[in-house]
């Protein structure tokens, strides 16, 4: 039975990814300029203090291909510092991620998911 469940869970999430995509794919060129920036690079905050990069990109992969990902580490301890950034190969596939992933749980904590933001040369969404 929850063999059935969490494969009917997927089938859902699948089915969600690609209608997301194909939304995002329908908007006219007109509504870019009033759309929320698009990149092909996504902020991920709020992440458990044990989440690392693998199971980051475990839990994006689904949404298209992952070129990079990256969870920000104290210089000194070594430890997480709760974010990170996960690059996708296209635009769309991190607009399906995004809309998708954004106050999901991962691993015990809601997640908060925005476009990263160039900031000073570097790309970065944390105050």
């Amino acid at each position: 039975l929850l063999a059935e469940f969490l494969n009917l869970l997927q089938s859902y999430q699948m089915f969600i990814s690609q209608l997301v995509r194909r939304i995002y794919l329908a908007t006219p060129l007109r509504n870019l300029a009033t759309r929320a920036p698009c990149s092909s690079k996504l902020f991920v905050g709020g992440l458990s203090y044990d989440t690392n990069e693998p199971v980051l990109k475990n839990e994006f992969e689904k949404y298209g291909q992952v070129l990079n990902v990256r969870v920000i580490c104290d210089h000194m301890s070594g430890k997480s510092k709760g974010y990170g950034f996960v690059v996708f190969d296209s635009e769309e596939a991190a607009a399906c991620a995004l809309a998708s992933m954004n106050n999901q749980l991962l691993e015990g904590r809601n997640i908060r998911v925005e476009y990263a933001h160039p900031k000073g040369g570097l790309y970065q969404n944390h105050k």
